[in-house]
């Protein structure tokens, strides 16, 4: 049973929650951050990436950098940029992308939840990106951003959103990317009580996106338990900042991968390897897109090549069956290498949200490619396989979903107090 509550969020006075609304803090590489900081001086980007506003050499992982972090957030709620509820509530978060609506509900959830397995995992974390959001949340005392978290379908739930929609939000903005974002807040306590008690009867919660973020929060909440033996289960250290959506409203994009080299194969040789586990269905001078489970794309020599796993390599299992996985066992490790996606420099991985030309161009830049490379569009994962998965306690391969729209942070803050 999934345990959430209501909080005392710190959250952006009306006029400023435009600016300061803003995309993950890992969506940015170490130079478009700082860009994008320099041009958006209220983007809550500049805590979550504290460095952006220092010197460009400093140490972005040492400690003065965090502390930095929480001198800015203290100074922008002494400014008023941010004000703090009297009384905890929970809220609801409206995206929409694309005329796509999903509604999230805005709450803590249980520490001890994830530490039992109820809140559901689905990939494992990177220890250094891991360790740089423990410091973040312990320096600041506040989690800013929310976990991503999906729950299977519930009709009271859905009734109490649509009812709560009916009235005045607290928030419409509409960010650079075109993504429609509206909160409403929800502090009546029969409202809040009902929700609470539908959320306990659902059962398991599973990580939809923020795998890392989650698992710091968690880190966390140990070591202030350890420091403060004397404190109950109440403290908000408890807890995590979560943002609840019910799974038929999400949509997960390709998460697509380019090699650098061919692993001393020629093109010809490559294709002919490929052969032997997939069926070649279409080749194509423009991009083509898978359009079905199975299928995956390849470009290369500025050709696209349109693809199906053949039957023998395919899989019922939860996680072999993959379409990612297979392309791992298949073809990444045995023909081009790639033993270990998570650490080997040789591969990088792209969000479906950028398109598939930018997969062609990396496979042939120079910079990025230092022989002949090539790419592979996949066909997304499915909400249904990532449920699966996570229900077995088993893990997908990294870089197995991309979700979008992505949440904002600075949206809702949960102080963890000292």
């Amino acid at each position: 049973m999934a345990k959430i509550r209501a909080f005392r969020a710190y959250r952006p006075c009306k006029d400023m929650a435009a600016q300061i609304a803003a995309l993950p803090y890992d969506v940015y590489n170490k130079e478009e951050a700082r860009e994008y900081v320099s041009e958006h001086p209220d983007s809550f980007l500049a805590i979550d990436r504290p460095e952006t506003t220092l010197d460009p050499d400093c140490d972005m992982y040492a400690k003065e950098t965090y502390m930095h972090a929480a001198q800015m957030l203290q100074s922008q709620i002494a400014d008023g940029k941010f004000i703090k509820e009297e009384e905890p509530c929970l809220y609801l978060y409206e995206l929409t992308m694309n005329s796509r609506v999903q509604t999230g509900i805005v709450a803590c959830v249980s520490v001890d939840d994830y530490d039992k397995g109820v809140v559901k995992k689905h990939e494992n974390t990177l220890a250094a990106k891991e360790e740089d959001r423990v410091n973040h949340i312990d320096h600041t005392s506040m989690q800013t951003g929310p976990i991503f978290l999906a729950y299977r379908d519930n009709k009271a739930l859905s009734d109490i959103v649509l009812e709560t929609k009916r009235s005045d939000d607290l928030y419409d903005i509409t960010s650079e990317d075109g993504i429609r974002h509206r909160v409403w807040k929800i502090s009546e306590p029969a409202v809040m009580d009902a929700i609470i008690k539908e959320m306990d009867a659902i059962g398991n919660v599973y990580i939809a996106d923020g795998h890392h973020r989650a698992a710091s929060a968690v880190r966390v909440s140990h070591m202030r338990r350890e420091a403060h033996p004397e404190g109950g289960k109440d403290e908000e250290y408890n807890y995590f900042l979560s943002v609840l959506f019910p799974a038929h409203e999400l949509k997960i994009l390709d998460y697509n991968r380019v090699v650098k080299d061919l692993n001393g194969f020629g093109a010809q040789e490559f294709l002919k390897e490929l052969d032997k586990v997939a069926e070649k269905l279409d080749e194509s001078d423009e991009a083509i897109r898978p359009t079905e489970k199975g299928q995956f794309s390849v470009a290369l020599s500025g050709k696209w090549y349109l693809y199906s796993f053949k039957a023998e390599v395919r899989s019922e299992d939860a996680v072999e069956g993959l379409d990612v996985s297979i392309l791992q066992k298949y073809v990444l490790t045995p023909i081009l290498g790639i033993k270990d996606p998570r650490t080997d420099s040789r591969i990088a991985f792209v969000g479906g949200i950028r398109g598939l030309d930018i997969l062609a161009e990396m496979a042939t830049d120079e910079d990025f490619a230092g022989d002949e490379g090539v790419a592979f569009a996949m066909y997304p994962t499915s909400i249904d396989e990532l449920l699966k998965v996570a229900d077995e306690s088993r893990l997908m391969p990294p870089k197995s979903t991309w979700f979008e729209p992505k949440l904002r942070s600075g949206i809702f803050l949960h102080e963890i107090e000292k």
